[in-house]
């Protein structure tokens, strides 16, 4: 055999060695098949991508835009309120905190200067802002913080306090018997945790890191609730 045939040959077989390589990599990269040291995401329900919509406030004028709308209280069981009269809020009487999924009809937007004794639940700053509104069937007006101003800096919490749509139209797919114990404050067996929270309240102390598999007791305007879910469903509830 010629040297040249020798050649020919080992560049055809380096060739076939890097043609079959080359392949190799590339179903390897279209199907990788499992890697052993993977983890998987928890698969997404249909809780995780409800439409909840967020506003996203910065300043005084953003806040203004929810006069004349309604929103739903998210944070429920937290945020007092207080009686709107003759221009000014009656820091003195609270009316008590505003329930889960509470329908608030705003009327506007204000600041004022809340004494230095009150808890309302956000740092006071310089001055906060406050939205007026009615709640369903009542045409007394109340007021409960929304933002705080300090030194030319705005800060806003609507987006944790408020939904901006019906609850009960974001989680249309909930079981009826599952919105009738949220319209009456109740929990029942197998509910989740985001059911929990709008039926009793984000005002909760958690044991255990594990969303879904944990024991949270909340207080719902004083009376206290032990909630312990398993695979996030409701499986021990007690009251006092």
């Amino acid at each position: 055999m010629q040297t040249w045939q020798k050649a020919a040959i080992i560049t055809l077989i380096t060739l076939a060695i890097g043609g079959i390589y080359l392949f190799t990599v590339f179903e390897h990269r279209r199907n990788p098949g499992v890697n052993p040291n993977a983890t998987s995401a928890p698969a997404e329900t249909m809780d995780d991508v409800a439409p909840v919509r967020m506003m996203f406030m910065t300043s005084f004028d953003d806040a203004v835009k929810l006069q004349g709308t309604s929103v739903w209280m998210k944070n429920g069981y937290s945020m007092p309120y207080y009686p709107y009269q003759g221009g000014r809020i009656n820091f003195a009487k609270s009316a008590g905190v505003l329930p889960s999924a509470q329908r608030l009809d705003i009327k506007k937007i204000i600041k004022a200067e809340p004494p230095a004794d009150v808890d309302d639940g956000i740092d006071h700053g310089a001055r906060q802002v406050f939205a007026v509104f009615t709640l369903p069937g009542n045409a007394d007006l109340y007021a409960t913080v929304i933002g705080v101003i300090e030194s030319g800096q705005e800060q806003y919490f609507c987006d944790i306090l408020f939904y901006y749509d019906d609850p009960h139209g974001i989680y249309d797919f909930w079981p009826k018997n599952i919105w009738a114990a949220i319209d009456a404050h109740q929990v029942l067996p197998g509910m989740s945790e985001l059911e929990t929270q709008m039926s009793i309240g984000h005002n909760q102390h958690t044991e255990g890191s594990s969303k879904g598999n944990r024991t949270i007791t909340y207080d719902q305007a004083g009376k206290q609730w032990t909630v312990t879910f398993v695979n996030n469903k409701a499986t021990s509830i007690q009251s006092k």
